[in-house]
């Protein structure tokens, strides 16, 4: 695997709508998505769409990977179901690969404690609070916030995430990433013409 393989965490109940703008536009730009689950038998979306994982999480390998992605997910506020993948997150952080977190994912990685230290930002700071974690200080009112190999986002900012990545990944950066964000998030036809140029 090369490192254009970005790997998308799938289980059930997991927010399918919250990576659209980024897995599709990585897929665009030379990235293959591959998905990722506790095993590789099928989940089940939030939007009811059922999924069949590439591969299991015990398989996954950061040093093949050039991104790992969690979604939101009811699961992440029910129990410890999806501590797994938090876990997984942290040997991608410690391995020098990026983590790309959205919703209610950013909650597991608080519990894992993988945002003590980092800046980062989520929904609203209470829910991250209701985790016990240590990081309240650094807590961001910001659509998207990227600190090093992390980036995090809350549930209303799928876009917002997307430009996070893309930027991260190198796919479109300066006028072009503004450009591309313009358009996907305010409709901004002017910033069209710059991405068609």
């Amino acid at each position: 695997m090369s490192r254009t393989t970005v790997h998308l965490a799938v289980y059930d109940t997991f927010a399918d709508w919250e990576t659209g703008h980024t897995t599709a536009h990585l897929t665009q730009n030379g990235f293959t998505v591959r998905t990722v689950g506790a095993t590789t038998g099928p989940v089940t979306t939030m939007g009811g769409l059922r999924v069949l994982p590439d591969l299991a999480l015990g398989d996954l390998d950061p040093d093949g990977s050039a991104l790992l992605i969690l979604t939101g997910a009811s699961l992440w506020d029910t129990g410890d179901e999806l501590a797994p993948f938090a876990a997984k997150a942290r040997d991608f952080l410690a391995a020098g690969v990026p983590v790309a977190a959205i919703c209610g994912a950013t909650a597991g990685l608080a519990r894992e404690g993988l945002l003590d230290d980092r800046a980062h930002t989520s929904a609203v700071p209470f829910y991250l609070d209701a985790t016990g974690y240590a990081g309240g200080a650094h807590y961001e009112e910001a659509d998207a916030v990227t600190d090093g190999d992390l980036i995090t986002a809350g549930p209303t900012e799928p876009v917002a995430l997307a430009r996070e990545v893309l930027a991260r990944l190198g796919v479109y950066d300066g006028p072009r990433l503004d450009a591309w964000y313009r358009l996907f998030h305010d409709s901004d036809q002017a910033a069209y013409e710059i991405l068609a140029s």
